[in-house]
């Protein structure tokens, strides 16, 4: 495949691609805190989630808002709706998520790290549904 095949595949897929990859350093985020939490510090699978969650979903917003779906207007007025969109997204999924964890690893005392890679792939594929057809609509 020459060169501008591929530009033209990335460019047609540009928006999930750009998403997958801060997608997965959002994930890198969310574990680097997860992790700490939940193995070294013994704070609950729920408590360290929504920590986690908290610093994730920051990085998530200030990343996927200019670099994935191209909203590059930081005024309050196109700024504050997206935000509450965004957040409402992600506390539905964080929600899921985080009962996912205490039902499976609080309650059932399944592998934390295990149950928490099962959920973030849910997640993550939550997430794009709900940003790219609710909160960046073009």
């Amino acid at each position: 495949m020459n060169w501008q095949k591929w530009k033209a595949l990335i460019l047609r897929h540009y928006d999930l691609l750009a998403y997958l990859f801060f997608g997965g350093l959002t994930t890198v985020v969310n574990y680097l805190v997860y992790i700490p939490c939940f193995n070294w510090w013994r704070i609950s699978a729920t408590v360290s989630n929504v920590i986690a969650w908290l610093v994730a979903v920051t990085f998530a917003f200030v990343t996927n808002k200019p670099f994935v779906f191209k909203s590059r207007d930081w005024s309050a007025k196109v700024l504050l709706p997206e935000l509450g969109k965004f957040l409402g997204c992600r506390v539905g999924s964080g929600v899921l998520e985080t009962v996912f964890l205490f039902v499976t690893v609080d309650l059932l005392t399944w592998n934390g790290n295990w149950m928490k890679v099962i959920t973030s792939i849910l997640v993550v594929i939550l997430n794009y549904v709900g940003s790219k057809l609710f909160v960046f609509r073009k």
